[in-house]
């Protein structure tokens, strides 16, 4: 089958869907995109289903080559992006033709990028999903990163006009976020000058940040807790460990841990926390779990009648 042909990888380019849901049982995390609102942008703006296949790249550096005629578009971190030597656009739908060279450069602002096409990329699933997760060898090819001279299969498909996201619709990325955070049964293991601490203080994003967890330094918390049974880990959750530097647990988090967890940040969050660089800095502010739901509402309202532009 036609698509496009990986010949540089860039540091980290993973294929994902929406994620694997449904495989806790087996051991088996959920992966997806870090950041969901690029992702869903990427295929809407192409018309494609939510849960196509696209390309994750974590800070740039991909360059593909195309053997067919198809169209596609790029969201998510500012990046410099060019097809054959020339600068294109972000958040706009564009043509690319057979033999066509297509390069993201890395990003300036922000740290993951989406490239998805028309009609998404065609990678069998595994554990009905093509999100790949390294650490587990499953999803996209061959449960890797892609490499050079990977095959990308994807159907020719060219979109009758093109569009684009108005750039006052478009997120903004920068080196502070802050993090809303719903508590959970475990808040009572931290006493209330903990909570002030941990609710009170800036954290700085370290380099041991990855698709797993975002490690933080800053203002040391503890709880009460002496010893605790492995439990189901959730998106966001935050675990502090014994040094009490907490740890924001992502997509590719494990399915079960033993540490105590003061609470877990919304995914609204989770999303602008992922295009944050190390050294970047967060707070966190505490909200209920009905306050969480409304956001999630208005953010699915706002998404559903926010209309791209006829380019």
């Amino acid at each position: 089958m036609s698509g496009l042909t990986v010949t540089q990888p860039g540091l980290l380019s993973l294929l994902h869907d929406h994620g694997r849901y449904g495989a806790h049982n087996l051991g088996l995390t959920t992966g997806g995109p870090l950041d969901y609102i690029a992702f869903d942008w990427a295929n809407r703006l192409l018309g494609n289903d939510s849960a196509a296949t696209c390309i994750e790249v974590s800070f740039g550096g991909l360059v593909l080559e195309a053997n067919l005629d198809t169209s596609f578009v790029i969201t998510g971190a500012e990046a410099p992006c060019k097809l054959n030597g020339s600068e294109i656009p972000q958040w706009q739908t564009l043509d690319i033709n057979s033999g066509d060279k297509l390069e993201i450069g890395f990003a300036s602002r922000g740290t993951r990028i989406y490239l998805a096409v028309a009609g998404g990329f065609d990678i069998e699933p595994s554990f009905g999903s093509s999100s790949t997760v390294v650490r587990e060898k499953i999803g996209g090819l061959n449960g890797d990163k892609l490499q050079a001279g990977d095959h990308l299969p994807c159907r020719a498909v060219k979109l009758a006009g093109h569009c684009r996201l108005p750039e006052n619709e478009r997120p903004s990325y920068g080196e502070f976020a802050s993090l809303r955070v719903v508590t959970g049964y475990q808040q009572a293991a931290f006493d209330p000058l903990q909570q002030w601490r941990f609710f009170n203080s800036e954290y700085r994003l370290t380099d041991r940040c990855d698709r797993m967890g975002f490690r933080l330094e800053g203002e040391t918390v503890h709880s009460g807790m002496v010893s605790m049974l492995s439990e189901g880990i959730c998106h966001g959750a935050i675990q502090i460990p014994a040094d009490g530097q907490p740890i924001v647990l992502m997509n590719d988090r494990q399915t079960i841990g033993g540490y105590p967890k003061i609470g877990a940040v919304i995914p609204l969050d989770t999303a602008r926390l992922a295009q944050l660089s190390p050294g970047a800095t967060v707070r966190f502010e505490k909200i209920s779990i009905e306050q969480a739901h409304n956001i999630h509402c208005l953010e699915q309202a706002r998404f559903a009648r926010t209309t791209p532009q006829p380019c």
